[in-house]
């Protein structure tokens, strides 16, 4: 099915209305030439095809078959359909000027069965040809091995990430990737945002394989005290073996670079009571440095293990050893920023289960008002220091290691009265965008070493759990038609990557 291409010209007039939110302080010119400015997608989130290709079943795609688990009943079969119209989506990410394009690689799509039963050829070709397609274009693949979607076989014969089994698994299929398609592939990335994945599957249970205990929900079975730190332990020592693969026998001849992305929520206290303070820096913690500190530093921080006592794994010899190998570079997700109130030694009448663990409460308001402006979804607000300040503590934490912000959206929701004109007419996505950039050029002055700004999304996609009733993208897309429209933010990202001369050209 084609893409429509479409040109709006009222979408251009209200970008005219936005002129000054793009000259106002910056422009591309004060980026380093080898900045990357890209957009991001997810394999699950946008290819579709789901029985194509000799692709075998993945844990998303059987959780999102199970009724009730998906906001608005949907799925990932279709999605945008990528897997086959990858070559008009290409275009249109070299009509935008941008260098480079993140993407995850399905894992279910590479190995469909298990490590002893073969590569699946049909799946080393179709990300062939997508890699093959964007050096074409002049944009640079950078590729996420995992983002959340696993073969479901891994689950059904040992349990996935609670078994350290998932380790040798992990790092065959990633040594396939970097065999097959690292002589092209300069940009790498373990996994994407392990602090959610783990936190969902087998703390709250929402997330594949739907594991927790009570109360953190409601679940078959799982251990929501004990679980999450088994997961992300193998998580952990998973990615220190396929760093010690590629730089012990890819990064040399191949030249590329290594990293891990990270969900980062920048959190303030709630008041400025000592104790809301001590809660805000264990509960940053126990968020990003509950994975980068083993990484990088060599062990957990000790608030995690003053609060979890043995409940947290411990590094072995043989641990330490498959972490000796340091990663090259930070990726950063970035969207928004919370409140947090202490809840170990103060009185909650409630606390927010996703971080019970670090005995902390969220908000978003703070009497009444709120951090700054509501999106569409529920946690996400425009707080535009919270990048500021989430960079720095990073830049501080692990010696200014290089970074990459590697998401940063706007999420538009959807109703019953939500037109294609109101998607398409994105002003607020194009005043966030505008000054979460601005800030992220702040940090780079300041010293911070980030080398890349990626737009979460490309496009409208399935958003997990919220199925489609959320939109990030810079492209509106019809699921029905499969038509591609671009918003007033992808203008408005173009006339900041290629100048004004283009802002009324038909794409």
């Amino acid at each position: 099915m084609g893409i429509k291409k479409k040109t709006f010209m009222a979408a251009a007039f209200y970008l005219l209305c936005f002129l000054s939110l793009l000259v106002e302080g910056f422009d591309r010119s004060e980026f380093p030439d080898s900045f990357l400015f890209g957009t991001a997608t997810s394999s699950y989130q946008i290819e579709g095809a789901y029985l194509q290709g000799n692709k075998g079943l993945s844990n998303w795609d059987v959780l999102s078959h199970i009724p009730g688990k998906i906001d608005d009943s949907s799925n990932g079969d279709i999605a945008d359909d990528h897997y086959h119209l990858y070559m008009d989506d290409i275009e249109l990410m070299h009509s935008l000027g941008i260098n480079s394009y993140r993407f995850s690689i399905s894992w279910s799509r590479i190995l469909p069965r298990d490590r002893f039963q073969g590569v699946n050829q049909d799946g080393i070709q179709f990300y062939n040809n997508l890699i093959n397609a964007l050096l074409l274009k002049g944009i640079e693949p950078f590729v996420t091995l995992n983002h959340n979607d696993i073969p479901q076989y891994l689950e059904d014969k040992y349990g996935a990430w609670l078994n350290p089994e998932i380790q040798k698994d992990f790092g065959y299929f990633a040594e396939v990737c970097f065999r097959e398609f690292g002589d092209r592939v300069k940009y790498w990335a373990t996994f994407n945002e392990p602090n959610i994945m783990v936190k969902k599957g087998y703390l709250t249970g929402t997330y594949p394989p739907l594991r927790c205990s009570a109360p953190f929900g409601e679940c078959l079975s799982g251990n929501s005290s004990v679980e999450p730190y088994v997961a992300a332990h193998n998580v952990i020592l998973s990615h220190g073996i396929v760093v010690e693969i590629y730089k012990k026998k890819y990064q040399a001849k191949q030249g590329g670079i290594i990293g891990i992305v990270m969900s980062t929520t920048w959190y303030e206290p709630l008041t400025n009571l000592t104790n809301d303070w001590v809660a805000t820096k264990r509960l940053l913690a126990f968020d990003v440095p509950w994975f980068l500190d083993p990484i990088i530093l060599g062990d957990y921080p000790s608030e995690m293990r003053q609060i979890l006592g043995s409940n947290l794994p411990t590094f072995s010899s043989e641990d330490k050893k498959k972490l000796r190998y340091k990663i090259d570079f930070i990726g950063v997700n970035h969207y928004t920023t919370l409140y947090v109130r202490d809840c170990l030694y103060s009185l909650c009448e409630v606390m927010d289960f996703f971080n019970e663990n670090a005995f902390t409460y969220t908000t978003g308001e703070r009497n009444g008002i709120p951090i700054g402006t509501p999106t569409a979804m529920d946690t996400f607000y425009v707080v535009p220091r919270g990048l500021e300040m989430m960079v720095n503590y990073i830049k501080e934490r692990y010696n200014n290691m290089p970074m990459f912000l590697t998401e940063n959206g706007y999420a538009q929701g959807v109703s019953n009265y939500t037109t294609v004109k109101d998607f398409v007419n994105d002003m607020d996505r194009v005043d966030y965008l505008n000054q979460y950039l601005g800030m992220l050029l702040k940090t780079i002055r300041n010293g911070a070493d980030v080398r890349g700004y990626f737009i979460w999304s490309m496009m409208d996609n399935f958003e997990w759990l919220y199925g489609y009733t959320l939109r990030f993208g810079l492209y509106h897309v019809d699921f029905t038609t499969q038509a591609r429209t671009p918003k007033l933010s992808a203008m408005w990202y173009k006339k900041f990557l290629q100048g004004s001369d283009s802002l009324l050209k038909e794409d």
